[in-house]
């Protein structure tokens, strides 16, 4: 294939690839991709649904048109897209992964877990997962599985100031401040803003 040197030929591209084998969804797919990449959320939107049309099967699609609608305030719909997405491809980790995310803010934790668990076994480098699945365990009450999480997120990035935040926080629940207050100086250190309760909690611990 050519190579496009920028974003308008990329599109002039795929249009023109479409024009020749209209059939194609990865080259509708391409398009809307690279539309949305412009903020032509219509027009991406469009070329995605044909992308679905053409190859029912590109959980992909999917899950970017799960991502218009959470750009737009619609949970549900991005639930929806996202749910389609792992039907279609049930190995799909990104699809998993929004699948729990937008359950947890439904406030269905265990079905989140469910999801998050089948994002992270899919893709074991699936980083933002992991996160999501230690804040789910936290929020269950589940405080140990929490860490264990956050602690398998900082072998895959030990400079991920989420995961050091998030053990701040399950281990001061676990009972353990000193490793408390050292992870919330490493979430600091590399420019996590730490909650101020969650510092003035932590103030009596130090040494």
């Amino acid at each position: 294939m050519e190579k496009a040197p920028n974003a308008e030929a990329f599109i002039d591209q795929q249009k023109r690839a479409i024009a020749s084998n209209p059939d194609c969804g990865t080259s509708h797919y391409n398009l809307g991709v690279a539309l949305l990449g412009q903020g032509k959320i219509e027009e991406a939107e469009k070329s995605l649904i044909s992308a679905i049309d053409c190859s029912p099967g590109l959980a992909e699609a999917y899950v970017q048109m799960g991502g218009i609608c959470l750009k737009r305030g619609d949970i549900e719909g991005c639930l929806d897209w996202n749910q389609r997405a792992v039907r279609v491809k049930p190995g799909f980790s990104e699809g998993w992964g929004n699948v729990g995310f937008v359950l947890l803010q439904q406030g269905d934790i265990e079905g989140a877990i469910k999801a998050l668990k089948k994002a992270t076994a899919f893709n074991f480098r699936f980083i933002q997962a992991f996160a999501t699945l230690a804040n789910a365990y936290l929020m269950n009450g589940q405080v140990k599985e929490s860490i264990e999480t956050n602690l398998e997120a900082l072998k895959l990035s030990p400079e991920f100031a989420v995961a050091h935040n998030n053990l701040a926080i399950a281990y001061l629940e676990d009972g353990q401040p000193a490793l408390a207050v050292e992870y919330a100086d490493k979430a600091k250190a590399l420019g996590y803003e730490v909650a101020p309760e969650i510092l003035k909690e932590l103030e009596p611990f130090r040494t």
